[in-house]
């Protein structure tokens, strides 16, 4: 039997109060836990009372590191970043792995890799860093430069910075340029310090591939790809057992309303493909409100539900007709199509980033590249109770075998004993 560790995690997000991300760390750390390993978490945050603190979820310790910032843009985004780095390191380096070495500290987020990777250099603890999303190549994390643009930024030049400041700044743009030079550094930072990682993982083919172009400092990095662990167990539970949440079909959208999503996308797809069923919205965002006047103006029937907790989100994938996933981002690895799948719920979804990585076209679910295709694909599913089965039924067997949470912890654990030992492994 092999030696139970002592790992790190290092999160930005973590339950109960969180979304997908912070799920994906549960559940690494709950069948760490599992494996017999001994599992800390250190959650970073801004919040409006600065200081440490300790908890408990489920057993496992949370220890909560709570900066301050003010609503104000670029001084926030430099608290966030640079000054949270300085204060999380110097408290991971003197108040943890001194104190009480680690084996391995496995950062997971944007806010935790950096002071993760200072302090276990400083300690000569080994740091794996997980990639969820385009932080390391993209100040915005996302890849859009323009939301009206048919493609994604091609790369992160002063060019394409006074481009994609514009969206976001709006009639400040030009005043905003100035700033260019502090996202660039920022940029420079955050992947020289990823390059010093002992091992990245990536969660998708697409984040890999984007990281090797985008990011020649990670060259001699080991990169490895592997999924965001998904609690099985717990969805074939829903699946078995979650109450129907409302009698007559129905269209289901999850997620965060907002432009990287696609939400502008959603109904005139819908429109398009002449869906006479209410289409049911479980989230939230910065669309909410003209989301809602579309569909007013469209007299489309949108049931806008807010954030709901997990088994209520799940009660309402289990029993759609068909799950709607219009994202523009370049989705790494979405949660929302995992579950879904895991809970047999036939998908149309437009083709961005990961989304390959859990869909097989026209075998586990539909893949439009437009906006025309994305409604043919929903009007399809919706006319076709056969196809619906086949991409169902052909998905829950699929997910259940890459994405389940036990075998992608292991493949995590081999990660660790391979830097711990390389002999061994």
């Amino acid at each position: 039997m092999s030696t139970p560790l002592r790992i790190l995690v290092a999160t930005d997000a973590f339950p109960p109060i969180c979304g997908g991300s912070g799920w994906s760390t549960w559940e690494l750390v709950r069948g760490l836990t599992a494996l017999g390993h001994h599992v800390e978490v250190v959650k970073t945050e801004i919040g409006k009372a600065p200081g440490v603190y300790d908890g408990r979820y489920q057993g496992v310790r949370v220890t909560t590191f709570r900066g301050q910032a003010p609503d104000l843009p670029l001084v926030r985004n430099v608290i966030k970043n640079e000054r949270l780095w300085t204060k999380t390191a110097e408290y991971l380096l003197q108040e943890r792995l001194r104190k009480d070495p680690f084996d391995v500290i496995h950062a997971q987020h944007v806010m935790t890799t950096v002071p993760s990777i200072r302090a276990g250099r400083a300690s000569g603890t080994p740091v794996v860093a997980t990639v969820r999303d385009y932080w390391p190549v993209c100040y915005w994390s996302d890849l859009i430069y323009d939301p009206q643009a048919a493609h994604l930024c091609p790369g992160c030049s002063v060019k394409m910075m006074t481009q994609c400041v514009l969206p976001r700044a709006g009639a400040a743009s030009i005043a905003a340029w100035p700033v260019i030079p502090y996202m660039r550094a920022n940029l420079r930072t955050k992947r020289r310090t990823l390059a010093q990682a002992s091992a990245v993982i990536a969660v998708s083919s697409a984040i890999a591939r984007d990281l090797i172009v985008r990011a020649p400092e990670l060259s001699g990095t080991p990169m490895f790809t592997i999924p965001n662990p998904v609690d099985m167990t717990a969805l074939d539970e829903a699946h078995l057992r979650s109450p129907r949440p409302m009698a007559d079909p129905y269209v289901l959208y999850a997620g965060k309303l907002a432009v990287n999503k696609g939400v502008q996308f959603l109904l005139p797809a819908f429109a398009s493909a002449k869906l006479a069923l209410p289409l049911v919205v479980v989230g939230d965002g910065p669309m909410r409100g003209t989301l809602e006047a579309e569909a007013r103006a469209r007299k489309i029937d949108l049931r806008v539900l807010g954030w709901l907790d997990r088994d209520q989100v799940w009660a309402w994938m289990r029993h759609a007709r068909l799950l709607a996933f219009p994202s523009y981002g370049p989705e790494s690895l979405s949660r929302v199509l995992i579950e879904a799948a895991a809970l047999g719920v036939p998908i149309a979804a437009m083709d961005t980033g990961g989304t390959r990585d859990i869909i097989q076209p026209e075998v586990t679910g539909l893949l439009a590249r437009d906006v025309e295709g994305f409604a043919r694909d929903l009007a399809r599913l919706d006319h076709d109770e056969r196809l619906r089965a086949a991409v169902s039924w052909a998905a829950r067997a699929d997910v259940h075998t890459r994405f389940s949470a036990a075998s992608v912890v292991q493949r995590v654990e081999q990660v660790y004993r391979g830097l711990l030992d390389p002999v061994a492994a």
